[in-house]
């Protein structure tokens, strides 16, 4: 599974971020980290900008902080409707996906767009229950792997589950995948 770029700027902000909320609630990295079910390591190199981190450890460091997710990336002086950071990268120069905004629900909805060139994958880690995600394909075709089954979507298709499972995002063709995701929590 690939992860957060170790040079992008949303890594930069969730260094300073997470420093940040850490020093106010007067924790140590090692009870951050015990709390996100991290090692302290991770968190030290999340803080020092050098740690290769995914997602959804992101997720859990911003659960463990009781901050949302977008609080960790978003650029200081960004609002929540108009992030556009990148947060992922894939093997193939087309992979990314974007986080361009969010707005309030029970807790957040997350407006993403994807792409994944061919024969690329995003593996995800469960997440919390609660959590949903929305998938709408705007080119190629997309398959969504869960532990049964897969899901082929085509240009227009969709698809909205449980993202409290492992799946994963499989472009299983030649031409790039795009799709617009929603994550709700």
């Amino acid at each position: 599974m690939h992860s957060q770029d170790t040079s992008s700027p949303a890594l930069a902000h969730a260094a300073e971020h997470v420093r940040r909320y850490r020093q106010q609630q007067g924790l140590s990295q090692e009870q951050l980290a015990t709390r996100a079910g991290l090692s302290r390591r991770m968190i030290n190199g999340l803080e020092a900008g050098s740690a290769n981190i995914s997602l959804s450890n992101l997720d859990a460091i911003a659960l463990a902080l009781g901050v949302r997710f977008v609080d960790l990336v978003r650029p200081p002086q960004a609002d929540n409707r108009d992030i556009r950071s990148v947060m992922w990268r894939g093997v193939g120069a087309d992979s990314q996906a974007v986080l361009l905004g969010a707005a309030p629900a029970a807790h957040m909805v997350e407006l993403w767009t994807w792409s994944l060139h061919g024969g690329d994958r995003y593996d995800a880690q469960p997440d919390m229950q609660g959590f949903s995600e929305m998938i709408l394909v705007t080119e190629g075709v997309l398959h969504i792997e869960f532990e049964h089954e897969t899901r082929r979507l085509a240009v227009g298709e969709f698809a909205i589950f449980s993202s409290a499972q492992r799946y994963a995002y499989v472009n299983p063709g030649a031409a790039t995948a795009r799709f617009v995701r929603n994550v709700i929590s």
